[in-house]
């Protein structure tokens, strides 16, 4: 169920490109400390997740969670500014599939379900993350 409404996600948010002008997702979300622990918790997940663990082997993983901050931060309409490599740049030469993909936004939906975030404000920030899909896999 959840990959279809990821699918549908990718769909209706084709056109997505720009963060929103409002900051309603972003205090939705919890705002900074609440973006923190959401990334946080998915970064716990993914470490024991075999399916995708050995992508992050060679990751400055610090790095790697100030980055996925801002650009969440940022999607969400708060007051960021994503300062990393765009996704094709930090993605080429991965070889991520769309299996790999998966596991990861299964990891970020459990870490903001840990979190409590509700089932629509993690549907808002999924569609906000929807379109970078292609600038991540078969690179």
């Amino acid at each position: 169920m959840r990959l279809l409404i990821i699918a549908l996600l990718l769909a209706l948010s084709a056109c997505a490109q720009q963060p929103p002008k409002d900051d309603g997702l972003y205090r939705a979300l919890g705002e900074q400390a609440g973006i923190e622990a959401v990334v946080e918790g998915m970064l716990l997940k993914i470490a024991s997740d075999t399916r995708i663990v050995q992508h992050f082997e060679d990751v400055d993983i610090q790095r790697l969670r100030d980055k996925l901050v801002e650009q969440f931060c940022m999607e969400a309409g708060g007051p960021c500014t994503y300062t990393g490599d765009s996704m094709e740049e930090s993605h080429t030469g991965l070889d991520l599939t769309p299996s790999d993909f998966n596991a990861l936004v299964e990891n970020l939906q459990a870490a903001m379900t840990d979190q409590g975030v509700a089932i629509t404000t993690q549907n808002l920030l999924l569609a906000r993350l929807a379109p970078m899909r292609e600038q991540i896999i078969d690179r």
